[in-house]
């Protein structure tokens, strides 16, 4: 509840959906380390489903090859968590849920998991529309809820940029 003369800050995904609905593009959300919170985050907003499609949380490296398309030899090369595989499970959501434009993240949430290379905290972010490919290498400090809840912001960031929000 906001008290009188107190600055209301709205959800950045508020302006995404506006974005997106009067530029009619509709989206996908491919999610590893944030395990659906960015179409958590979405959904929240009313009107959402007049363009977001939906998501698929792709946990596992099984769920990244075989429903986004992610190719076994760009995990095995790149690691799962790379800015390769960030856009290849980006470009393979948009194509399964036939949407204009889509966002993907695959990182590492910790406490486990994380390599001298790739520390826990270290995630890559994906955006694809047409041709247009964007990709962002975040890291971020604190506890896994506070990386997941850091990394789906930076996404919607990402998202919000690339759109122009």
């Amino acid at each position: 509840m906001a008290f009188q003369g107190e600055i209301v800050k709205r959800p950045i995904e508020t302006d995404i959906i506006k974005i997106l609905k009067k530029k009619k593009i509709t989206l996908a959300v491919a999610e590893s380390c944030t395990g659906g919170l960015i179409a958590h985050r979405i959904t929240n907003i009313p009107g959402s489903s007049a363009c977001f499609a939906g998501g698929v949380i792709a946990y596992s490296d099984k769920v990244k090859t075989a429903v986004l398309g992610v190719k076994a030899r760009t995990i095995k090369t790149r690691g799962a968590v790379s800015r390769e595989t960030a856009i290849e499970m980006a470009k393979g959501v948009r194509r399964r849920l036939k949407t204009t434009a889509a966002v993907a993240i695959t990182g590492i949430a910790g406490p486990t998991g994380a390599t001298t290379k790739k520390p826990v905290g270290l995630a890559y972010i994906s955006f694809v529309a047409g041709k247009t490919i964007r990709t962002r290498k975040v890291r971020f400090k604190g506890s896994r809820t506070e990386l997941k809840e850091r990394f789906a912001e930076a996404a919607l960031g990402l998202l919000s940029n690339s759109i122009g929000a």
